[in-house]
């Protein structure tokens, strides 16, 4: 499985998620690769993108968003769930995607249909947060050249509150599968 380089998140956002559909999470723990195929992720586009964290600055939370590309952004929600997202663009940015669904692969017990139940099935916690993505613990590996992926538009999940961003089509994912969170 080949690593994605730095320079595939340093592109705009929007191209980043698409293209990590289909893609392999993999999560290094207890001497075990557990992986995941990316089915379903959602773009945010930084400081103008109300729905995004990074709409409100830098803050101690949000930092991470606005480093490098090809970081771990990982934070908490409801005080219980995790999220995952992956920093996108060049640095000071604030842009990211959130990985929402993943379809088991190898060594992935659990529902992963949600960023918060993935995130559960692959031991993935705020100790990852700002973790680099080219590393061993975390990382993402290209989608099979061969295989190629439909992907369906539809407006972002959970985001009632960002005015006109609500509607814009900025979720993604692999037509028909059945690992999507929601269709």
């Amino acid at each position: 499985m080949k690593k994605l380089p730095r320079d595939f998140f340093s592109r705009d956002t929007i191209s980043v998620a698409k293209d990590l559909l289909g893609a392999l999470l993999i999560r290094h723990y207890d001497g075990v690769d557990h992986i995941g195929r990316i089915v379903e992720v959602e773009a945010y586009l930084g400081l103008h993108d109300l729905a995004s964290h990074s709409s409100k600055g830098i803050t101690p939370r949000t930092k991470t968003m606005y480093g490098p590309p090809g970081r771990a952004y990982v934070y908490l929600i409801y005080g219980m769930h995790h999220c995952m997202n992956v920093v996108t663009e060049p640095e000071g940015q604030g842009t990211a995607v959130l990985i929402r669904a993943i379809e088991p692969v190898l060594n992935v017990v659990g529902n992963t249909r949600g960023p918060g139940l993935l995130c559960k099935a692959m031991q993935i916690d705020k100790s990852l947060n700002d973790y680099d993505l080219t590393g061993e613990l975390l990382y993402i590996a290209a989608r099979p050249l061969n295989e190629a992926v439909s992907i369906v538009e539809r407006p972002r999940i959970g985001i009632h509150y960002a005015g006109e961003w609500v509607e814009k089509p900025l979720r993604f994912y692999i037509k028909d599968n059945l690992f999507v969170s929601k269709k």
